[in-house]
């Protein structure tokens, strides 16, 4: 989560929110009162529609026709509008501070979305995106490594892992030597080949997968025996 949450105000001119954008390498912002509650966002696709570079948009007559003064209204405010408030987003998707990141994730998700105002009570106290997201994701390439994490362990958290799943191979093994495992089974799809595949990379010292999952009941036997051989 950002901590540190640059704000403009409904009176913010347009140009003075771009320019904060801009500045700021960031693609929204929130809208906050003279009291600091929570009013708005207003983002780069809120500039998309400008009459200034010629994107307003252009209807048929017959459709204006069908879409009422109110909504060319509301359309002509958005295109030529000087202030945030003529085109910030005032239904803001937000959460508290207390929401848990699964739950944040599925609102994302949900809505299409890219940022979510955390808040506490009415007044935004952080703002959580897509790009938080990725830099905690890659910041597990910096996780401390498992001291548990040797053979035996490692076979044992795959074989855990993979017979919880409802694609689990028929008669599942896993042989590990040195951090190296050896996956043997009968699979039914490739999704789930891919599955078994994607438990053994992520568990803690596992260095290399080999993949010997098969369709059939013969090649399971044939490529177990090698594998046996091998760990032999």
């Amino acid at each position: 989560m950002t901590k540190d949450v640059v704000a403009v105000t409904p009176h913010t001119t347009i140009e003075e929110a771009a320019k904060i954008m801009l500045r700021m390498h960031i693609s929204g912002l929130p809208v906050i009162d003279d009291a600091g509650n929570l009013v708005g966002v207003v983002s780069e696709s809120d500039f998309l529609r400008r009459n200034e570079i010629g994107t307003g948009r252009k209807h048929a007559a017959w459709l204006k026709f069908f879409m009422g003064p109110a909504r060319a209204a509301t359309e002509f405010v958005h295109e030529r509008g000087r202030k945030v408030k003529d085109v910030m987003t005032q239904k803001v998707i937000s959460v508290q501070e207390e929401t848990s990141l699964a739950d944040l994730v599925d609102l994302m998700e949900k809505h299409d979305i890219k940022r979510v105002p955390v808040m506490r009570g009415q007044s935004p106290v952080g703002i959580v995106t897509r790009t938080n997201l990725l830099q905690a994701m890659a910041s597990l390439a910096h996780e401390i490594p498992d001291p548990t994490a040797d053979d035996e362990h490692i076979r044992e958290r795959i074989t855990r892992a993979v017979n919880a799943a409802d694609w689990r191979p028929i008669g599942f093994e896993v042989n590990v030597r040195r951090g190296v495992v050896h996956l043997h089974g009968i699979i039914t799809t490739d999704e789930a080949r891919r599955a078994t595949i994607v438990a053994a990379e992520n568990t803690s010292g596992v260095k290399e997968v080999y993949d010997h999952l098969r369709y059939t009941y013969s090649e399971f036997l044939a490529e177990s025996g090698k594998g046996m051989k091998a760990a032999g």
